[in-house]
């Protein structure tokens, strides 16, 4: 009977959340949400982001999402600053899409369901806004590209096995000519590129983050051949794209260099120049101008993404444009020639669609997406930290502080950890997490600790395998430098962090557990084993590179004792488990078992999950409910 007491306050706790809750979220130890704190927070909640998608072929006109009720959907917007109109509808957020080139008929675009990432291709037509189903329904389909005729579309599908990633070559127009143009083995192959001509396509097979290769298939016949050379050591390529005279690949390479280089490859002797042999920073993408004479190319300088551009023949720089201090992204030519469009994002603006006009100069913003009615203006502006760790390695972090007239004396702080692991967390907007800056005073640093991407290679391999725990400790050297800091409170540290951050998490807060007094995991693997195992086919073989092979004794001998759920005895701080059901990369049971195991140590969990979503949660209803569950969980235990 005592027991049952107990167990009471518990029961009718769940019960008042649940009530609240939609019905499709499980929640689990979480309050109440108060009316006051919906109020106080409802602004923060409705920052908005617009993606560019593509050109109109003809008219000076571009696809992008954006979201104006639950989910983005495609929407049109016919000049800079105009109205954004709204052409799909449906209840869950679509993906990439582009206009049949040439004439701009029809649209194809990507879309999954409940967050599952079996994404399929559908084409929505101009004249009616009619949409049909181009791919089996059930499949993976990825990276669709269309040809440059404007006819034909080559695409990515798991439809033969539901691991291989084979491609696949339809007509839009006609979707009962599908064909199976060639079989592949893995779930690393993706469509580039279309040669000029339309005879050859640009594959990429990726074996992991530090090995790739660049391989050539004919249209037709679908017979492949390999493009990239041999070497001792591996080679990752990135980006590429044919050279319009058909005569040449240019593609982001880290051949005989530490960072992801421009090179130009010739096919027909084989031969390699490297075009930004001077710049010491990450190539991330590059389009070339429809001419050929022009490619514009981003870097990745200690995470600010910075937009170049080159002469193509001499390889001569041209001057850059005058951009908004932000990170630049998503590169694509309007057929015109001159306009380049792009995304731009800063600690001050979501972000938001912009051209540069090639031949005036001129920037133009497209999209100028909502802050909630906020001043963006009191955002807070990020600061760059170098650290060394314990093995004498420079690792960073990126720090945003509240303001000190407003939250005087040392404040909680937040560490919250990308995930990957080869992410790399950037200087941008911070949207939701203003409201923690701005309004409960909270600090957040955002840590690269080794195995982050953008400084170089090296710096990418140095958490594999073995190596793993090596990582977290770099954690420990960030906690170490907080606590020095006058401005930040010591005794009150939280951890925060997704996917692979969900990981660091769980073991900081296995490993930390006398200095933070809480932490949240959301989407994270809690047991190396389980994962491999339980992980989508397609990626398995991609995340053993990684993580290691499970199948080999002393490797799952170490991925067992390197496990948070393995060790939930340890983590004796309140820990918020987050969850999307259909997640494909990280299983459901992941998060199942670390509730589990935490709840059988006796230790405090609150859970949610999401039965329509997948690696995140990308419905606002969701995102929000699990926003304002996290302002609970702060204000209970960080804040007090």
């Amino acid at each position: 009977m005592k027991k049952l007491l107990l167990s009471l306050p518990v029961v009718l706790l769940a019960l008042a959340a649940s009530a609240q809750a939609p019905d499709n979220l499980v929640v689990e130890g979480v309050p109440a949400i108060t009316p006051e704190l919906r109020q106080g927070a409802a602004r923060y909640l409705e920052f908005r982001a617009a993606a560019f998608q593509g050109w109109h072929p003809i008219r000076r006109e571009m696809l992008i999402t954006t979201r104006f009720a639950d989910t983005p959907q495609l929407h049109r917007v016919s000049a800079p600053g105009g109205a954004r109109k709204q052409v799909t509808f449906g209840t869950e957020p679509v993906g990439a899409a582009k206009f049949r080139p040439k004439a701009g008929d029809y649209i194809v675009y990507s879309q999954d369901s409940g967050g599952g990432e079996f994404h399929q291709l559908y084409r929505l037509d101009a004249h009616d806004g009619k949409t049909t189903l181009l791919t089996d329904g059930k499949s993976r389909n990825t990276g669709a590209r269309f040809a440059n005729n404007g006819i034909y579309l080559a695409y990515t599908s798991t439809r033969r096995t539901g691991k291989d990633n084979d491609i696949w070559v339809m007509n839009p127009s006609d979707p009962k000519s599908n064909r199976l143009l060639t079989e592949l083995s893995g779930g690393g192959w993706a469509v580039l590129d279309w040669s000029p001509d339309d005879s050859l396509l640009l594959v990429l097979q990726y074996l992991s983050i530090n090995e790739s290769h660049l391989h050539l298939v004919d249209a037709r016949t679908g017979k492949r051949s390999q493009l990239t050379r041999p070497s001792k050591d591996k080679v990752a390529y990135g980006h590429a794209r044919f050279a319009k005279d058909g005569k040449a690949i240019y593609a982001t390479s880290d051949d005989d260099s530490e960072f992801q280089q421009l090179i130009r490859l010739d096919l027909k002797d084989g031969g390699q120049t490297t075009l930004t042999a001077n710049i010491s920073w990450d190539v991330e993408e590059f389009e070339q101008s429809p001419d050929g004479k022009v490619i514009a190319f981003v870097t990745n300088e200690a995470g600010v993404g910075t937009l170049n551009l080159m002469e193509t023949k001499k390889g001569k720089a041209l001057p850059k444009a005058r951009l908004p201090l932000g990170t630049v992204s998503n590169l694509e030519w309007h057929p015109n020639g001159n306009d380049l469009a792009f995304n731009l994002s800063s600690a001050k603006s979501p972000y938001d669609v912009y051209s540069y006009d090639l031949r005036t100069g001129t920037l133009e913003r497209w999209t100028e997406s909502e802050t909630g009615g906020l001043n963006p203006a009191d955002f807070v502006e990020p600061e760059l930290i170098k650290l060394s760790s314990f093995d004498g390695l420079l690792i960073s972090a990126i720090a945003y502080r509240p303001d000190p007239k407003k939250f005087p004396g040392p404040r909680p702080v937040i560490v919250s950890i990308h995930g990957g692991p080869e992410g790399q967390s950037r200087p941008g907007f911070q949207a939701r997490n203003n409201y923690l800056l701005n309004e409960l005073g909270i600090a957040i640093v955002y840590p690269n600790v080794r195995g982050s991407a953008g400084y170089g290679k090296t710096f990418l391999t140095l958490d594999n395998g073995f190596k793993r725990e090596d990582s977290v400790r770099d954690i420990a050297t960030i906690l170490a430098w907080m606590a020095r800091q006058p401005e930040f409170d010591r005794t009150r540290l939280a951890v925060t962090g997704g996917s692979y951050g969900g990981y660091m998490s769980l073991a900081c807060m296995v490993m930390y557990a006398d200095i933070l007094r809480c932490g949240i995991d959301v989407v994270g693997i809690s047991n190396f084993v389980t994962f491999l195992n339980n992980t989508q086919d397609y990626r398995r073989d991609l995340r053993r590179v990684e993580y290691g092979d499970e199948r080999d004794p002393k490797m799952k001998e170490f991925l067992e004792r390197i496990s948070p759920a393995n060790h939930a005895a340890r983590i004796k701080k309140p820990l918020f488990v987050v969850q999307g059901k259909n997640d494909p990369r990280v299983p459901l049971t992941e998060s199942e078992q670390m509730v589990k195991a935490i709840r059988a140590a006796g230790g405090k969990v609150w859970y949610l999950m999401a039965k329509d979503e997948g690696h995140g949660f990308a419905k606002k209803r969701n995102a929000d409910f699990q926003f304002l569950s996290t302002i609970l969980f702060y204000k209970e235990h960080l804040l007090n």
